[in-house]
C-alpha cells in the first residue's frame, strides 16, 4: 500500500493517519474499507461529524440528485432554496418542539468558526473583552477558540498570547470545591483580580477533555449565575450536538437555554462542512457583512443536514442512541472493567470514554494500535491521552455495536 506521497509531501502537521495507517478508499454506515479491501468498524465518525454514518443513501441521493440538477453551489449569504428547505424545517421540528426562540448565523464552514462568531458577538453585545472558559475544554484551532481551549499541545501551536479568557476549574477536576461558588466569588470579590466576562462557554459533554459530563444540576445554577450576573451563556454544541448524547442538544437534559449555542460537524450530514451559531434574537445587533464568510451555508451541507434532521424524526434515532448506550455502559462494566480493576468508563449516549489513567503506562497507545490491526477505528483524548474515546455513528446496528466491542476486549486483552 503506497503512503510514500503523504509521509514525503504533506505536512508533519497530519496526524489521525498516524494512528491509522491505510489507505481508505470506500465507506458505508459504521464501516470503512482500504485498498487492501480489509473492513474497519468505525468508533470515530469523524470525531463526531458523522451521527448518521458513512454515505447513507437518502444523502446520498439527494445530493447527487442537486448536482445533476446544475443547482447553486456556492451563494455566499444570497436566498437559496436548499437555505430556506433547512431553515424551515430545522425551526418547525428542532426548535419549535422545544420551545426554542433562534435565530440562526451561518458562519464559515467549520465548528471553529461557529466559535469565533459566538465570542466576537458576545464581546460586542456586552462591551466586555473577558470570557470564562473551562479547563479540559477543546473550543477549535484559530486563535479567539484557541484561547478558550486547553489542551497544552494546541495552544504551543498559537504563536502568541492566547488572552482575555479565564479558565475555571472543571466541576469534576475538585470535588470538594464548589465551582459554581468559586465563579461567584471571582465575579464578587473586589480583590480577585478577574474581569467580569461577556460570556461563559462550555461544553456540556468534555470530549477531547476525557469525556466528563457535567451534571444537569450544576448546569442549572451555572444558568442562574449567568442570569444574575448579565453574563451570556454559550453552549458549544460541535461534537456533543445533534443527537450524540440522546438529545438532539446535549443541554436538553438539564432543562437550560441557552443564549448562543454553536453547531458543526454532524448538523451538515455525512461530513459536509458547515457551522451555524444560534442566538436569542434580541442578541442579533449585527450590521450587515459585520461577520462573514466566503463559504457560509454551503449549499450541499443543507440538502444533507436537512436529510439527517429528517432521518432524525423518521426512525425515532434519539431512542435509538439511548438504547444503544445502554449496550455500551452494559458491555463496559461486565466485559471490560473485570479485566484489570484500574479501569474505569463514564459516558451518555453514544459517548464513552475507557479511562486508563491509573495505569503506570501508556495504555491507550498501543491499544488503539492493536484494535486497528483488528478492525476498529478508534481515538484517544483526555488528559496523557489516558482515555479511549468510543464514539460510533448513531446509526450503527447493535450487532456491529457488539462486535466492535469485542473487538476492543479482544485487543486489550493482548497488550494487558
Amino acid at each position: 500500500m503506497n503512503t510514500e506521497i503523504f509521509e514525503s509531501f504533506e505536512s508533519n502537521v497530519r496526524s489521525y493517519c498516524r494512528s491509522f495507517p491505510t489507505v481508505f478508499t470506500s465507506a458505508k454506515g459504521a464501516c470503512m474499507r482500504d485498498e487492501a479491501g480489509k473492513e474497519y468498524i468505525d468508533f470515530f465518525a469523524g470525531a463526531g461529524a458523522l451521527n448518521f454514518g458513512h454515505n447513507p443513501d437518502k444523502m446520498i441521493a439527494k445530493l447527487v440528485e442537486y448536482l445533476q440538477s446544475d443547482g447553486i453551489l456556492h451563494s455566499m449569504d444570497m436566498y437559496t432554496a436548499p437555505k430556506r428547505d433547512f431553515l424551515e424545517y430545522f425551526r418547525s421540528h428542532i426548535l419549535e418542539p422545544r420551545n426554542l426562540d433562534y435565530k440562526i448565523q451561518f458562519a464559515g464552514p467549520t465548528g471553529t468558526n461557529a466559535v469565533e462568531c459566538a465570542v466576537k458577538l458576545a464581546r460586542k453585545v456586552k462591551g466586555r473583552e473577558n470570557i470564562f472558559a473551562f479547563m479540559g475544554a477543546f473550543h477549535g484551532m484559530t486563535l479567539g477558540a484557541l484561547s478558550l481551549t486547553t489542551d497544552r499541545c494546541s495552544r504551543e501551536g498559537a504563536g502568541q498570547a492566547l488572552q482575555n479568557v479565564t479558565h475555571i476549574p472543571a466541576p469534576y477536576m475538585f470535588p470538594e470545591l464548589d465551582t459554581i461558588a468559586y465563579m461567584e466569588r471571582l465575579l464578587t470579590d473586589d480583590h480577585s483580580g478577574v474581569e467580569k466576562p461577556a460570556a461563559i462557554i462550555l461544553e456540556t459533554v468534555q470530549a477531547d477533555g476525557g469525556i466528563y459530563i457535567f451534571d444537569a444540576a450544576w448546569l442549572q445554577r451555572l444558568r442562574a449565575l449567568c442570569d444574575k450576573h448579565d453574563i451570556l451563556l454559550i453552549v458549544d454544541d460541535i461534537q456533543v450536538g445533534t443527537g450524540r448524547t440522546g438529545y438532539f442538544f446535549s443541554f436538553e437534559r438539564a432543562g437550560i437555554v441557552p443564549d448562543m449555542v454553536t453547531l458543526s460537524k454532524s448538523i451538515g450530514g455525512c461530513g459536509m462542512p458547515i457551522a451555524v451559531l444560534l442566538l436569542k434574537p434580541e442578541l442579533d445587533i449585527w450590521e450587515p457583512g459585520q461577520h462573514t464568510g466566503t463559504f457560509r451555508g454551503n449549499q450541499l451541507s443543507l440538502i444533507a443536514g436537512r436529510v439527517g434532521l429528517e432521518m432524525l424524526a423518521e426512525t425515532d434515532l434519539l431512542a435509538q442512541v439511548q438504547r444503544k448506550g445502554q449496550i455500551v455502559s452494559e458491555f463496559l462494566e461486565k466485559e471490560i472493567c473485570p479485566l484489570d480493576s484500574r479501569i474505569s468508563f463514564r459516558g451518555i449516549g453514544l459517548i464513552w470514554g475507557v479511562d486508563f489513567d491509573a495505569f503506570d503506562r501508556d495504555v491507550t497507545k498501543p491499544l488503539i494500535a492493536a484494535c486497528f490491526k483488528n478492525g476498529l477505528i478508534v481515538e484517544r483524548v483526555g488528559r496523557d491521552n489516558d482515555v479511549l474515546k468510543l464514539m460510533p455513528p448513531l446509526v450503527i446496528t447493535e450487532e456491529q455495536l457488539l462486535a466492535g466491542l469485542g473487538i476492543l476486549k479482544k485487543s486489550l486483552l493482548e497488550i494487558l
